[in-house]
């Protein structure tokens, strides 16, 4: 059941909603919205009769909630979720990158992806500490080892923390050191461990299963809310099919068919999704295309030597060739193109232009403009000089002079006119 308060309404009349709730052996789940509150009703075993709400104070209506879920729904909170841990935000204006290796495997490696991953102006790392494999004879992670490096790279680069627990007993060593805790594919219907990290005061980042249907998945991310931890990001990761040619099925239809049932951010993991890397780049700017929040991207300064998942982790340069144009993709569709209709559009264009003139990705590409604009001024200053490529040609011009224009310019110059 979902009681929605009027936009009137008082804190004072909500909290006295709430203790109605509970003093009936419900539990209530207030979700405040920009112009009104909305309170959610779980514990109930059986029909509630919602006419004891109707003439509290403040209350707005009664809906009787007939789907399955009941607080990730739009009906709930009209608006998404903006999940925010310090200056890092996942929803919101600004798209989100996790990036990082699959493991954490020493000091050396982890530093160096690191780098990569501050310099592109991510504000996640991610980091397997421990890692559930097929085979019990594989990596399994460094295990507590990785957090004392986990911990060095938050400080020195700034860095939130992003990584897998296994078992309920990885939850609180997550709080200590991470930020975000990772619900793997393998652990989405793990629901004691669902149930733990929804009484956790960190965001939790869900991952789709390997075989799940999408009211599954947002099934386990109900648990989660149902505890009290409204900070959920849903990963979309891919699904087994009988495709051959990557390591999974990466569902891009599930970001749109997401927004039009949940109010939570929703990113793309193209690393898994895919298996192979040459396919990652070109996912993950589909997955932007389509609506994600962000993307969630597997990085190694050495993929052939990595200890799990070498195959899908990018380079540290091909992971910057990845982020580049695709922050600038994402940052450019929300654009008006009528830009004198609105001051937020152009501010978003300022903003646009300033990162490309900051972040070191542009740089080399803007140097090469620069001296091959260098090299081909100075090869035509020795020819005569035109205001431009309009006078050479003059359509008020006479056939014989336009001849003499085009001979007097130096075989430099003569390349593609504009």
């Amino acid at each position: 059941m979902l009681i929605v308060m009027k936009p009137s309404a008082t804190a004072h009349e909500i909290d006295a909603v709430v203790n109605v709730v509970q003093a009936i052996g419900l539990r209530p789940h207030p979700m405040p919205g920009a112009t009104r509150t909305a309170i959610g009703i779980t514990g109930n075993e059986g029909p509630v009769d919602g006419r004891r709400f109707e003439n509290l104070p403040g209350v707005a209506e009664v809906i009787r909630v007939t789907k399955p879920y009941k607080l990730i729904t739009l009906d709930l909170r009209p608006e998404k979720t903006i999940v925010r841990t310090g200056d890092g935000t996942i929803g919101g204006s600004e798209l989100a990158i996790i990036a990082g290796p699959c493991a954490i495997e020493n000091r050396e490696q982890a530093f160096a992806v690191a780098r990569a991953v501050q310099q592109s102006g991510a504000r996640f790392f991610r980091g397997g500490v421990w890692k559930p494999r097929t085979s019990p004879y594989t990596f399994q992670g460094l295990g507590e080892k990785a957090w004392e490096i986990m911990a060095d790279i938050r400080q020195a680069f700034g860095l939130k923390i992003v990584t897998e627990a296994v078992d309920e007993s990885n939850i609180d060593l997550i709080e200590e050191h991470g930020d975000i805790i990772q619900i793997g594919a393998r652990s989405m219907q793990n629901f004691s461990l669902l149930k733990k990290t929804g009484r956790s005061k960190l965001p939790v980042l869900l991952k789709r299963g390997m075989a799940a249907t999408l009211e599954e998945w947002l099934l386990a991310a109900e648990y989660i809310m149902a505890e009290g931890n409204y900070n959920v990001i849903l990963c979309e990761r891919g699904v087994r099919t009988f495709a051959q040619h990557t390591r999974n099925t990466l569902d891009l239809a599930a970001v749109p068919a997401i927004r039009r049932i949940s109010h939570l951010p929703v990113i793309v993991d193209p690393s898994h999704g895919t298996g192979t890397a040459y396919m990652v780049t070109p996912l993950a700017r589909a997955g932007v295309a389509v609506g994600a929040d962000g993307l969630m991207v597997e990085v190694h300064n050495h993929p052939e030597l990595a200890l799990s998942d070498g195959a899908q982790a990018l380079t540290p340069s091909e992971y910057a060739q990845l982020v580049a144009p695709t922050i600038s993709c994402s940052i450019s569709a929300s654009l008006d193109v009528n830009f004198s209709s609105s001051e937020t559009t152009r501010s978003r264009w300022m903003k646009l232009q300033t990162w490309r003139r900051s972040t070191s990705a542009f740089r080399p590409d803007r140097a090469r403009r620069a001296k091959r604009a260098s090299a081909k001024k100075s090869s035509c200053d020795s020819g005569p000089r035109f205001r431009s490529w309009a006078s050479v040609s003059d359509i008020n011009a006479s056939p014989k002079r336009t001849a003499e224009r085009w001979s007097a310019l130096p075989d430099s110059c003569m390349g593609k006119h504009p």
